[in-house]
């Protein structure tokens, strides 16, 4: 994998989320959504400094080239917790070399170092090659359940 590091970002800095936020923001305008960095980076830090989300990241020569956010969920009924992994974005550049692989690595570490029961992860159902690189990570597919959703607000989708 041509990367120097992947890790979690414990106390970012304001420079680790500026640098998160760029890469953010073209994950965000990938989906669609207009680039904002300057609100990209105002979510994440209140998301990363409120403990709402954890980032992990993968940096090649000093640059972010990928990332992950994850978030703590109760799972009530065993009394214990969750992890959801809530976004995965590689450059590009970066795509096909194991960058993905290894931040959910880093991730599941992360998690099973927490006590936490499981990793779940959602993704849209035509997107392949997500669903492929999940798949022969060990994730597998949930039947016979339903997500749905309730728009508040303006809540556009």
């Amino acid at each position: 994998m041509p990367t120097d590091s992947v890790r979690i970002l414990t106390a970012p800095t304001r420079g680790e989320i500026e640098a998160l936020a760029e890469i953010f923001d073209q994950y965000r305008a990938h989906y669609g959504e207009p680039s904002d960095g300057a609100s990209a980076r105002r979510w994440l830090e209140r998301c990363l400094v409120d403990g709402r989300l954890r980032a992990f990241v993968a940096e090649d020569e000093g640059e972010i080239v990928g990332f992950v956010t994850a978030t703590e969920l109760p799972a009530s009924l065993r009394l214990a917790h969750f992890w959801q992994i809530r976004d995965l974005f590689v450059l590009p550049t970066h795509r096909r070399l194991g960058v993905a692989r290894a931040l959910l690595a880093c991730v599941r570490a992360a998690a099973i170092e927490s006590g936490a029961l499981r990793l779940a992860v959602q993704t849209e159902d035509d997107n392949h090659a997500a669903l492929r690189l999940y798949g022969e990570s060990g994730y597998a597919l949930v039947n016979g359940y339903c997500s749905l959703t309730l728009p508040l607000g303006a809540e556009r989708r």
